[in-house]
Protein backbone atom coordinates (compact mmCIF):
# COMPACT_ATOMS: atom_id res chain seq x y z
CA UNK A 1 0.00 0.00 0.00
CA UNK A 2 1.39 3.56 -1.10
CA UNK A 3 2.18 5.93 1.66
CA UNK A 4 3.08 9.65 1.48
CA UNK A 5 6.38 10.38 2.89
CA UNK A 6 5.95 14.08 2.64
CA UNK A 7 9.44 15.32 3.80
CA UNK A 8 11.83 13.25 2.72
CA UNK A 9 14.16 15.01 0.14
CA UNK A 10 17.36 17.46 0.13
CA UNK A 11 20.39 16.06 1.68
CA UNK A 12 23.94 17.07 1.56
CA UNK A 13 25.78 13.79 1.73
CA UNK A 14 28.76 14.01 4.35
CA UNK A 15 30.43 10.78 2.55
CA UNK A 16 30.43 7.33 1.88
CA UNK A 17 29.62 4.55 4.88
CA UNK A 18 32.51 4.60 7.63
CA UNK A 19 34.93 1.24 7.89
CA UNK A 20 34.66 -0.36 11.19
CA UNK A 21 37.65 0.86 13.02
CA UNK A 22 41.23 -0.56 14.00
CA UNK A 23 41.48 -3.86 13.31
CA UNK A 24 44.45 -6.13 13.99
CA UNK A 25 45.89 -6.94 11.18
CA UNK A 26 48.40 -10.24 10.77
CA UNK A 27 52.04 -9.39 9.21
CA UNK A 28 52.92 -11.45 6.47
CA UNK A 29 56.02 -13.32 6.51
CA UNK A 30 57.96 -14.68 3.05
CA UNK A 31 60.51 -17.28 5.14
CA UNK A 32 59.37 -20.10 8.00
CA UNK A 33 62.79 -19.44 9.04
CA UNK A 34 62.20 -15.63 10.27
CA UNK A 35 61.59 -16.14 13.75
CA UNK A 36 60.37 -12.83 15.71
CA UNK A 37 63.34 -11.44 17.60
CA UNK A 38 64.60 -8.34 19.47
CA UNK A 39 63.90 -4.91 17.52
CA UNK A 40 66.84 -3.63 15.70
CA UNK A 41 68.70 -1.30 17.18
CA UNK A 42 68.19 1.85 15.50
CA UNK A 43 70.07 5.30 15.65
CA UNK A 44 67.58 7.91 16.23
CA UNK A 45 68.19 11.60 17.03
CA UNK A 46 64.55 13.37 17.88
CA UNK A 47 65.92 16.82 18.09
CA UNK A 48 63.90 19.00 15.80
CA UNK A 49 65.69 20.52 12.66
CA UNK A 50 67.66 23.52 12.70
CA UNK A 51 65.42 26.37 11.25
CA UNK A 52 67.83 29.08 11.70
CA UNK A 53 68.34 31.08 8.18
CA UNK A 54 71.58 30.07 6.37
CA UNK A 55 72.72 30.04 2.54
CA UNK A 56 73.40 26.66 1.77
CA UNK A 57 75.73 25.97 -1.73
CA UNK A 58 75.61 22.29 -1.42
CA UNK A 59 74.42 19.33 0.13
CA UNK A 60 77.59 17.13 -1.28
CA UNK A 61 78.57 16.59 2.58
CA UNK A 62 75.13 15.21 3.33
CA UNK A 63 74.58 13.17 0.38
CA UNK A 64 78.14 11.48 1.04
CA UNK A 65 76.98 10.70 4.29
CA UNK A 66 73.16 9.17 3.50
CA UNK A 67 73.69 7.65 -0.15
CA UNK A 68 75.66 4.37 1.21
CA UNK A 69 71.95 3.50 3.55
CA UNK A 70 70.37 3.88 0.36
CA UNK A 71 69.64 0.56 -1.70
CA UNK A 72 68.39 -1.27 -4.77
CA UNK A 73 65.92 -3.91 -4.05
CA UNK A 74 64.91 -6.34 -6.98
CA UNK A 75 62.42 -9.09 -6.66
CA UNK A 76 61.15 -11.71 -8.51
CA UNK A 77 58.13 -13.68 -8.87
CA UNK A 78 56.27 -16.34 -10.60
CA UNK A 79 52.83 -15.75 -12.39
CA UNK A 80 50.63 -18.06 -13.95
CA UNK A 81 48.60 -17.26 -17.31
CA UNK A 82 46.46 -18.92 -18.53
CA UNK A 83 46.00 -18.35 -22.51
CA UNK A 84 42.00 -19.00 -22.31
CA UNK A 85 41.28 -15.64 -20.61
CA UNK A 86 43.36 -13.94 -23.41
CA UNK A 87 41.38 -15.17 -25.95
CA UNK A 88 43.23 -13.39 -29.08
CA UNK A 89 46.58 -15.28 -28.51
CA UNK A 90 44.72 -18.44 -29.90
CA UNK A 91 44.53 -16.21 -33.58
CA UNK A 92 47.78 -17.48 -35.59
CA UNK A 93 48.51 -14.04 -36.75
CA UNK A 94 48.66 -12.38 -33.46
CA UNK A 95 50.91 -15.16 -32.03
CA UNK A 96 53.72 -14.20 -34.79
CA UNK A 97 54.34 -11.17 -32.90
CA UNK A 98 54.14 -12.59 -28.98
CA UNK A 99 56.74 -15.29 -30.53
CA UNK A 100 58.31 -18.05 -27.90
CA UNK A 101 56.13 -17.48 -24.99
CA UNK A 102 52.68 -19.13 -26.75
CA UNK A 103 54.19 -20.57 -29.81
CA UNK A 104 57.04 -22.90 -28.66
CA UNK A 105 54.16 -25.27 -27.38
CA UNK A 106 50.91 -25.91 -29.39
CA UNK A 107 48.99 -27.67 -26.50
CA UNK A 108 49.63 -25.08 -23.94
CA UNK A 109 47.94 -22.67 -26.38
CA UNK A 110 44.50 -24.48 -26.18
CA UNK A 111 44.00 -23.54 -22.63
CA UNK A 112 47.06 -25.33 -19.96
CA UNK A 113 47.94 -22.36 -17.63
CA UNK A 114 51.80 -20.91 -18.12
CA UNK A 115 54.04 -19.54 -15.72
CA UNK A 116 56.35 -16.95 -16.19
CA UNK A 117 58.42 -14.54 -13.93
CA UNK A 118 58.22 -10.85 -13.36
CA UNK A 119 61.16 -9.00 -12.38
CA UNK A 120 60.20 -5.67 -10.56
CA UNK A 121 62.72 -2.48 -9.09
CA UNK A 122 62.37 -0.30 -5.75
CA UNK A 123 64.61 1.17 -3.53
CA UNK A 124 65.43 0.34 0.42
CA UNK A 125 66.88 1.99 3.34
CA UNK A 126 69.46 -0.02 5.55
CA UNK A 127 68.50 1.46 9.42
CA UNK A 128 70.84 -1.08 11.73
CA UNK A 129 74.53 -2.12 10.70
CA UNK A 130 73.59 -5.50 11.57
CA UNK A 131 71.33 -5.56 7.67
CA UNK A 132 67.63 -4.62 8.75
CA UNK A 133 65.78 -2.88 5.58
CA UNK A 134 62.52 -0.77 5.50
CA UNK A 135 61.05 -0.91 2.13
CA UNK A 136 57.56 -0.46 0.76
CA UNK A 137 55.05 -3.23 0.61
CA UNK A 138 54.52 -2.73 -3.33
CA UNK A 139 58.09 -3.37 -3.77
CA UNK A 140 58.66 -7.25 -2.42
CA UNK A 141 54.62 -7.96 -2.55
CA UNK A 142 54.26 -11.99 -3.43
CA UNK A 143 58.48 -12.26 -4.45
CA UNK A 144 59.74 -15.24 -4.67
CA UNK A 145 63.29 -14.18 -4.50
CA UNK A 146 64.41 -10.26 -3.15
CA UNK A 147 67.90 -9.27 -3.67
CA UNK A 148 69.24 -6.40 -2.27
CA UNK A 149 72.03 -4.58 -3.98
CA UNK A 150 74.15 -1.46 -2.20
CA UNK A 151 74.50 1.40 -3.24
CA UNK A 152 78.44 1.17 -4.82
CA UNK A 153 76.24 -2.01 -6.96
CA UNK A 154 79.62 -4.34 -5.79
CA UNK A 155 77.97 -5.81 -2.99
CA UNK A 156 75.13 -8.16 -3.35
CA UNK A 157 72.83 -9.97 -1.03
CA UNK A 158 70.13 -12.49 -0.82
CA UNK A 159 67.15 -10.72 1.36
CA UNK A 160 64.71 -12.75 4.05
CA UNK A 161 61.02 -11.19 4.56
CA UNK A 162 60.77 -10.64 7.97
CA UNK A 163 57.37 -8.97 7.58
CA UNK A 164 55.21 -6.86 5.80
CA UNK A 165 52.06 -4.60 6.71
CA UNK A 166 49.90 -3.65 3.89
CA UNK A 167 47.76 -1.49 5.42
CA UNK A 168 50.85 1.20 5.71
CA UNK A 169 52.61 -0.63 2.79
CA UNK A 170 55.75 -1.57 4.88
CA UNK A 171 57.91 -3.91 4.60
CA UNK A 172 61.10 -5.01 6.83
CA UNK A 173 64.05 -7.09 5.12
CA UNK A 174 67.26 -8.56 6.92
CA UNK A 175 70.36 -9.45 4.78
CA UNK A 176 73.31 -11.19 6.99
CA UNK A 177 75.92 -8.42 7.00
CA UNK A 178 77.95 -6.80 10.11
CA UNK A 179 78.94 -2.73 10.11
CA UNK A 180 76.28 -1.93 6.98
CA UNK A 181 75.79 2.16 6.36
CA UNK A 182 72.59 2.53 8.80
CA UNK A 183 70.99 5.90 8.03
CA UNK A 184 69.92 7.90 11.58
CA UNK A 185 66.47 8.46 11.94
CA UNK A 186 64.77 11.59 13.21
CA UNK A 187 61.17 12.03 14.75
CA UNK A 188 58.77 12.87 11.53
CA UNK A 189 56.56 14.38 13.93
CA UNK A 190 58.84 17.68 14.05
CA UNK A 191 58.85 18.09 10.48
CA UNK A 192 57.24 21.17 9.51
CA UNK A 193 56.08 22.75 5.98
CA UNK A 194 58.65 24.33 4.30
CA UNK A 195 61.49 21.87 5.48
CA UNK A 196 63.75 21.24 3.29
CA UNK A 197 64.31 16.92 1.97
CA UNK A 198 66.28 14.82 -0.30
CA UNK A 199 64.69 11.85 -2.20
CA UNK A 200 66.83 9.29 -3.05
CA UNK A 201 66.55 6.32 -5.10
CA UNK A 202 66.65 4.25 -8.10
CA UNK A 203 64.16 6.02 -10.58
CA UNK A 204 63.77 3.54 -14.01
CA UNK A 205 66.51 1.46 -12.76
CA UNK A 206 68.97 4.78 -14.01
CA UNK A 207 71.19 4.50 -10.95
CA UNK A 208 70.95 6.05 -7.70
CA UNK A 209 69.45 9.32 -7.61
CA UNK A 210 69.26 12.78 -5.18
CA UNK A 211 66.29 15.37 -5.59
CA UNK A 212 65.96 18.29 -3.83
CA UNK A 213 62.54 19.72 -2.63
CA UNK A 214 60.24 20.86 0.12
CA UNK A 215 58.05 19.08 2.83
CA UNK A 216 54.77 20.40 1.31
CA UNK A 217 52.44 19.30 3.47
CA UNK A 218 52.15 16.44 6.21
CA UNK A 219 49.31 14.50 7.50
CA UNK A 220 48.14 14.09 4.24
CA UNK A 221 45.34 10.95 3.97
CA UNK A 222 42.30 10.39 1.73
CA UNK A 223 43.58 8.69 -1.09
CA UNK A 224 42.08 5.07 -0.58
CA UNK A 225 45.90 3.75 -1.12
CA UNK A 226 46.60 1.88 1.89
CA UNK A 227 44.37 1.64 5.03
CA UNK A 228 46.12 3.72 7.50
CA UNK A 229 47.49 6.74 5.72
CA UNK A 230 49.05 9.58 7.00
CA UNK A 231 51.67 10.77 4.69
CA UNK A 232 54.27 13.16 4.01
CA UNK A 233 53.33 15.28 0.78
CA UNK A 234 56.77 16.51 -1.00
CA UNK A 235 57.73 17.93 -4.99
CA UNK A 236 61.24 16.74 -4.41
CA UNK A 237 60.59 14.80 -7.38
CA UNK A 238 59.78 10.89 -7.12
CA UNK A 239 59.57 8.31 -10.13
CA UNK A 240 59.08 4.52 -10.22
CA UNK A 241 62.00 2.31 -8.82
CA UNK A 242 61.70 5.55 -6.05
CA UNK A 243 59.60 3.46 -4.07
CA UNK A 244 60.73 2.72 -0.63
CA UNK A 245 63.94 5.19 -0.63
CA UNK A 246 64.69 7.19 1.52
CA UNK A 247 63.29 10.75 2.21
CA UNK A 248 65.68 12.67 4.27
CA UNK A 249 65.73 15.97 6.02
CA UNK A 250 68.51 18.71 5.18
CA UNK A 251 70.90 17.15 7.62
CA UNK A 252 70.71 13.70 6.41
CA UNK A 253 68.04 12.07 8.91
CA UNK A 254 65.51 9.89 7.85
CA UNK A 255 62.26 10.93 7.74
CA UNK A 256 60.29 8.91 5.51
CA UNK A 257 59.50 6.31 2.94
CA UNK A 258 59.21 7.50 -0.73
CA UNK A 259 55.92 5.55 -1.45
CA UNK A 260 53.59 6.51 -4.49
CA UNK A 261 52.69 10.26 -6.42
CA UNK A 262 49.60 11.87 -8.10
CA UNK A 263 50.27 11.96 -11.48
CA UNK A 264 48.65 12.86 -15.05
CA UNK A 265 51.69 11.65 -16.58
CA UNK A 266 52.75 8.92 -14.98
CA UNK A 267 56.34 10.79 -14.19
CA UNK A 268 56.99 13.53 -11.65
CA UNK A 269 54.47 15.97 -11.53
CA UNK A 270 55.64 17.70 -7.94
CA UNK A 271 53.04 15.75 -5.76
CA UNK A 272 55.22 12.79 -4.08
CA UNK A 273 54.33 11.48 -0.74
CA UNK A 274 56.31 9.43 1.65
CA UNK A 275 55.35 7.32 5.04
CA UNK A 276 56.59 8.98 8.06
CA UNK A 277 59.45 6.97 9.61
CA UNK A 278 58.00 7.13 12.93
CA UNK A 279 55.02 5.03 11.51
CA UNK A 280 57.42 2.82 9.21
CA UNK A 281 59.81 2.16 12.69
CA UNK A 282 56.65 1.21 14.73
CA UNK A 283 56.03 -1.23 12.34
CA UNK A 284 59.19 -2.52 12.26
CA UNK A 285 59.58 -2.82 15.91
CA UNK A 286 56.20 -4.91 16.34
CA UNK A 287 57.14 -6.99 12.73
CA UNK A 288 60.54 -8.06 14.43
CA UNK A 289 59.40 -8.17 18.07
CA UNK A 290 55.87 -9.73 17.90
CA UNK A 291 55.85 -10.97 13.65
CA UNK A 292 52.69 -9.45 13.34
CA UNK A 293 51.27 -6.25 13.71
CA UNK A 294 48.05 -5.77 16.03
CA UNK A 295 46.09 -2.46 15.90
CA UNK A 296 43.72 -1.67 18.70
CA UNK A 297 40.18 -1.94 18.26
CA UNK A 298 37.49 0.29 19.43
CA UNK A 299 34.41 -1.03 17.94
CA UNK A 300 32.75 1.80 16.33
CA UNK A 301 31.83 3.44 11.99
CA UNK A 302 33.11 6.91 12.00
CA UNK A 303 31.21 9.25 9.56
CA UNK A 304 33.83 10.09 6.42
CA UNK A 305 33.35 13.63 6.71
CA UNK A 306 31.22 16.40 9.23
CA UNK A 307 30.28 18.98 6.98
CA UNK A 308 29.62 22.53 8.43
CA UNK A 309 25.50 21.38 8.15
CA UNK A 310 26.22 18.75 10.54
CA UNK A 311 28.46 20.30 13.41
CA UNK A 312 25.56 22.30 13.08
CA UNK A 313 23.02 19.76 13.71
CA UNK A 314 24.83 18.31 16.55
CA UNK A 315 25.85 21.90 18.10
CA UNK A 316 29.36 21.42 17.44
CA UNK A 317 32.06 24.60 18.09
CA UNK A 318 33.73 23.13 14.67
CA UNK A 319 34.48 20.61 12.63
CA UNK A 320 37.39 18.82 14.28
CA UNK A 321 36.83 15.57 15.65
CA UNK A 322 35.32 12.22 14.68
CA UNK A 323 31.67 11.76 14.58
CA UNK A 324 30.42 7.90 15.64
CA UNK A 325 27.79 7.05 13.36
CA UNK A 326 27.50 3.61 14.97
CA UNK A 327 28.51 1.65 18.25
CA UNK A 328 28.72 -2.34 17.20
CA UNK A 329 27.28 -4.40 20.11
CA UNK A 330 29.46 -6.23 22.71
CA UNK A 331 33.00 -3.93 21.64
CA UNK A 332 35.14 -1.71 23.88
CA UNK A 333 33.24 1.39 22.63
CA UNK A 334 29.76 -0.16 23.51
CA UNK A 335 30.93 -1.19 27.20
CA UNK A 336 32.58 2.20 27.65
CA UNK A 337 29.29 3.58 26.95
CA UNK A 338 29.68 5.17 23.62
CA UNK A 339 26.81 5.79 21.55
CA UNK A 340 25.84 7.05 18.25
CA UNK A 341 26.01 10.77 17.53
CA UNK A 342 29.16 11.29 20.07
CA UNK A 343 31.66 13.32 18.55
CA UNK A 344 35.20 12.31 19.53
CA UNK A 345 37.36 15.45 19.93
CA UNK A 346 40.39 13.94 22.47
CA UNK A 347 41.80 10.40 22.81
CA UNK A 348 44.72 9.73 25.28
CA UNK A 349 44.77 13.94 25.65
CA UNK A 350 45.72 14.58 22.40
CA UNK A 351 43.40 16.48 19.94
CA UNK A 352 41.48 14.46 17.58
CA UNK A 353 41.28 16.06 13.35
CA UNK A 354 39.13 14.09 11.73
CA UNK A 355 38.22 10.03 11.81
CA UNK A 356 41.25 9.23 9.98
CA UNK A 357 43.60 11.06 12.44
CA UNK A 358 41.45 8.75 15.38
CA UNK A 359 42.18 5.97 13.12
CA UNK A 360 45.61 6.33 13.33
CA UNK A 361 46.03 7.28 17.04
CA UNK A 362 43.78 4.02 18.15
CA UNK A 363 45.82 1.77 15.39
CA UNK A 364 49.40 2.60 17.14
CA UNK A 365 48.01 1.73 20.33
CA UNK A 366 47.95 -2.09 21.63
CA UNK A 367 44.81 -3.97 22.72
CA UNK A 368 43.85 -4.08 25.99
CA UNK A 369 45.34 -0.36 26.77
CA UNK A 370 42.98 1.84 28.54
CA UNK A 371 42.08 5.00 26.79
CA UNK A 372 40.22 7.98 27.48
CA UNK A 373 38.33 9.81 25.17
CA UNK A 374 36.86 13.20 25.41
CA UNK A 375 33.24 13.31 23.29
CA UNK A 376 30.94 15.87 23.20
CA UNK A 377 27.05 14.64 23.39
CA UNK A 378 24.27 16.58 23.00
CA UNK A 379 26.13 19.97 23.26
CA UNK A 380 28.41 18.71 26.14
CA UNK A 381 31.67 17.72 26.94
CA UNK A 382 32.02 13.74 28.23
CA UNK A 383 35.08 11.72 29.26
CA UNK A 384 34.79 7.78 28.88
CA UNK A 385 37.66 5.10 29.78
CA UNK A 386 37.66 2.73 27.04
CA UNK A 387 39.63 -0.38 27.43
CA UNK A 388 40.86 -1.32 23.52
CA UNK A 389 40.14 -4.78 21.93
CA UNK A 390 42.07 -6.64 19.33
CA UNK A 391 39.97 -7.20 16.21
CA UNK A 392 40.88 -10.62 14.31
CA UNK A 393 41.03 -11.13 10.57
CA UNK A 394 37.15 -12.76 10.40
CA UNK A 395 35.29 -9.98 11.84
CA UNK A 396 31.45 -7.13 6.58
CA UNK A 397 8.19 -4.80 -3.38
CA UNK A 398 6.00 -4.28 -1.29
CA UNK A 399 4.34 -2.05 1.09
CA UNK A 400 6.38 1.35 -0.41
CA UNK A 401 5.37 4.82 0.73
CA UNK A 402 5.62 7.39 -1.89
CA UNK A 403 6.01 10.90 -1.59
CA UNK A 404 3.47 13.69 -2.53
CA UNK A 405 4.46 15.45 -6.15
CA UNK A 406 0.94 17.16 -5.79
CA UNK A 407 2.29 19.76 -3.07
CA UNK A 408 2.99 22.95 -4.48
CA UNK A 409 6.02 23.35 -2.42
CA UNK A 410 8.30 20.48 -2.16
CA UNK A 411 8.63 19.70 1.57
CA UNK A 412 11.97 18.67 3.15
CA UNK A 413 12.13 15.06 2.09
CA UNK A 414 9.71 14.45 -1.11
CA UNK A 415 10.55 12.40 -3.49
CA UNK A 416 11.66 9.19 -1.64
CA UNK A 417 9.88 5.72 -1.97
CA UNK A 418 10.35 3.79 1.46
CA UNK A 419 9.01 0.25 2.69
CA UNK A 420 9.27 -2.17 5.43
CA UNK A 421 12.88 -4.48 5.67
CA UNK A 422 11.11 -7.80 4.77
CA UNK A 423 13.09 -10.66 3.45
CA UNK A 424 12.09 -9.69 -0.32
CA UNK A 425 14.31 -6.50 0.26
CA UNK A 426 16.34 -7.44 2.44
CA UNK A 427 17.64 -10.14 -0.39
CA UNK A 428 17.89 -7.19 -3.01
CA UNK A 429 19.83 -4.87 -1.06
CA UNK A 430 22.00 -7.41 0.81
CA UNK A 431 21.13 -5.87 3.77
CA UNK A 432 21.93 -7.73 7.48
CA UNK A 433 19.11 -9.37 9.75
CA UNK A 434 20.37 -7.05 12.19
CA UNK A 435 19.72 -3.92 10.68
CA UNK A 436 16.12 -1.73 11.58
CA UNK A 437 14.53 0.43 9.71
CA UNK A 438 12.67 1.80 6.47
CA UNK A 439 14.54 0.48 3.80
CA UNK A 440 14.50 3.53 0.24
CA UNK A 441 13.06 1.62 -2.63
CA UNK A 442 13.51 4.78 -4.99
CA UNK A 443 14.86 8.26 -5.08
CA UNK A 444 13.38 11.18 -7.65
CA UNK A 445 16.50 11.79 -9.30
CA UNK A 446 15.25 15.49 -9.62
CA UNK A 447 14.90 15.56 -5.96
CA UNK A 448 17.61 17.10 -3.47
CA UNK A 449 17.74 13.91 -1.66
CA UNK A 450 18.94 12.09 -4.52
CA UNK A 451 21.70 14.89 -5.46
CA UNK A 452 22.78 14.19 -2.01
CA UNK A 453 23.74 10.72 -3.06
CA UNK A 454 20.40 8.94 -0.93
CA UNK A 455 19.70 6.03 -3.16
CA UNK A 456 17.83 2.87 -2.89
CA UNK A 457 19.41 0.18 -0.92
CA UNK A 458 19.82 2.68 1.94
CA UNK A 459 17.80 2.21 4.94
CA UNK A 460 16.94 5.05 7.44
CA UNK A 461 17.37 4.61 10.53
CA UNK A 462 16.74 7.90 12.28
CA UNK A 463 15.55 11.18 11.61
CA UNK A 464 16.13 13.86 13.85
CA UNK A 465 18.05 11.74 16.58
CA UNK A 466 14.48 9.61 16.36
CA UNK A 467 14.75 5.91 15.92
CA UNK A 468 13.27 4.55 12.98
CA UNK A 469 11.49 1.24 12.92
CA UNK A 470 9.77 0.79 9.91
CA UNK A 471 8.22 3.09 7.03
CA UNK A 472 5.02 4.06 9.45
CA UNK A 473 7.51 5.18 11.59
CA UNK A 474 9.19 6.75 8.73
CA UNK A 475 6.29 8.48 7.61
CA UNK A 476 4.52 9.95 10.88
CA UNK A 477 8.19 11.64 11.74
CA UNK A 478 8.67 13.09 8.49
CA UNK A 479 5.64 15.23 9.44
CA UNK A 480 6.15 18.75 10.34
CA UNK A 481 9.82 18.44 10.07
CA UNK A 482 11.94 21.44 9.47
CA UNK A 483 13.53 22.92 6.20
CA UNK A 484 16.96 21.11 7.84
CA UNK A 485 16.53 17.74 8.98
CA UNK A 486 19.27 14.92 10.09
CA UNK A 487 19.10 11.60 9.17
CA UNK A 488 21.01 8.55 10.26
CA UNK A 489 21.40 5.40 7.50
CA UNK A 490 22.58 2.06 6.56
CA UNK A 491 24.37 1.77 3.16
CA UNK A 492 26.76 -0.50 2.20
CA UNK A 493 27.75 -1.98 5.35
CA UNK A 494 27.75 0.74 7.64
CA UNK A 495 26.03 3.85 8.84
CA UNK A 496 26.27 7.56 7.81
CA UNK A 497 24.73 10.64 8.87
CA UNK A 498 23.04 13.06 6.27
CA UNK A 499 21.41 16.41 6.38
CA UNK A 500 18.92 17.10 4.43
CA UNK A 501 18.55 20.99 3.27
CA UNK A 502 16.09 21.79 1.77
CA UNK A 503 16.98 25.46 1.20
CA UNK A 504 19.47 24.39 -1.38
CA UNK A 505 16.50 22.49 -3.24
CA UNK A 506 17.77 24.29 -7.42
CA UNK A 507 14.10 25.37 -8.77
Amino acid sequence: MNRIWKPFLSLLLAGAAGAAIFAAIDASSSNDSAHPSAPPKINVQSAPLSREAKITTSFAPVIKKVTPSVVNIYSTKTVRVNPRMMPFFDDPFLRRFFGGEFDDNPQDNRGRPRTREEQSLGSGVIVSEDGYILTNNHVVDGADEIKVVLADDKKEFAAKLIGTDPQTDVAVLKVDGKSLPAVTTADSDQLEVGDVVLAIGNPFGIGQTVTMGIVSATGRGGFGVVDYEDFIQTDASINPGNSGGALVDAEGRLVGLNTFIISRSGGNQGVGFAVPINLARSVMERLTRDGKVVRGFLGVKLQPLVTAELAKQFGLPDQNGALISEVMPDTPAAKAGLKEGDFIVEFNGKKVEDNRHLRLMASQTAPKTKVTLKVIRDGKDKTFTVTLGELSDKENPQGMRKSSQSDVEQDTLDGVEVADLDAQWRREFDIPANVRGAVVTNVDEDAPAYRAELRAGDVVLEIDRKPVRNADDAVKLSKDLKSSVLLRVWSKGGSRYLVVDNTKHRK
